[in-house]
């Protein structure tokens, strides 16, 4: 599943796909956000490792889960 969080003050945007399903990711995110955490942590397929502060998160937009399709759509 691919995520898109936009951080408040940048320019940029942090784009990362992650095995876990969409699910998860929301309820993690709507979880830090309730409870006051500081940071929310995200990991992506490659293993990777991303913190973001609660307090900078702009937006965060989640993709399907389905995989991209390879070759020509009849």
């Amino acid at each position: 599943m691919e995520i898109r969080i936009g951080i408040a003050n940048t320019g940029r945007e942090l784009n990362f796909e992650t095995n876990e399903p969409a699910e998860k990711v929301k309820s993690s995110v709507s979880t830090a956000l309730d409870e006051g955490a500081t940071y929310v942590s995200f990991t992506d397929v490659k293993g990777n490792s991303y913190m973001v502060p609660t307090t900078s998160l702009a937006f965060v937009e989640f993709g399907t889960e389905e995989s991209r399709r390879v070759g020509f759509v009849a």
